[in-house]
């Protein structure tokens, strides 16, 4: 899941400090379930916008909606003529929601009001940690199902850096050593065997320093079309 943060209150009110009429957006997926974008989280940043535009003598007039998500135009299109109305749509959704609304309805002028953290997930309540970094050439199969360039604080191919303490990272003495977690798991698979393998340096043209990606299923495409 994607995982992210709400904007500090007061990042948020310079933001909309132009503005008089606000809607709020929540979204019904990633964000709801990491407790920062939901339904929930509208209605209390939406009270205290109200409250502070009170105290400060303003005239800010707060409206709350929910969709299930934001990366989707399907779910955009039965609200555009709102997100039109509004002076400014501040997204409770995460990066790729607020690029969505913004190119689906270009007259809207779409705020974000979260900050996107990582794709994750929930360890316990309250706590989410990274699991994937979208590199686009996975080597799950070789490290026994852990990631070593989302949870290598180095982000190494071939075994640790040598620095690690007692299983502990010696960038952050709170993270588990990655390449200790992949040994462990391989050896309790019987496939040590696996360490031994040396992993191709990355194609990082396959990652995000190749530009924005995509994945084009001709088998799922609906229509004729130029694929910009």
């Amino acid at each position: 899941m994607i995982v992210a943060q709400q904007k500090p209150l007061a990042e948020i009110k310079g933001m909309l400090a132009g503005y008089r009429k606000i809607l709020i957006l929540g979204c019904g997926t990633c964000t709801t379930v990491c407790f920062a974008g939901g339904e929930k989280e509208v209605g209390v940043l939406a009270s205290a916008l109200r409250m502070v535009s009170r105290i400060e003598g303003g005239e800010k007039k707060v409206e709350e909606l929910t969709i299930q998500r934001q990366c989707e135009w399907e779910f955009i299109d039965p609200i555009a003529e709102s997100l039109r109305a509004a002076e400014a749509v501040l997204s409770l959704g995460c990066g790729v929601g607020v690029q969505a609304i913004a190119e689906r309805v270009p007259e809207a002028r779409v705020l974000p009001g979260l900050n996107t953290a990582f794709m994750g997930q929930p360890l316990a309540q309250g706590i989410w940690s990274e699991r994937c970094a979208g590199c686009g050439d996975c080597v799950l199969h070789l490290t026994g199902g852990i990631c070593p360039i989302a949870r290598c604080s180095k982000s190494l191919l071939n075994g640790p850096c040598g620095g690690a303490q007692g299983g502990q990272c010696e960038v952050d003495s709170s993270i588990e050593c990655a390449w200790q977690l992949i040994y462990e798991r391989l050896k309790a698979l019987g496939q040590l065997h696996l360490m031994a393998e040396i992993i191709p340096h990355k194609d990082w043209a396959r990652g995000r320093d190749g530009g924005p990606r995509r994945i084009v299923r001709e088998d799922l495409l609906i229509e004729e079309r130029e694929i910009v």
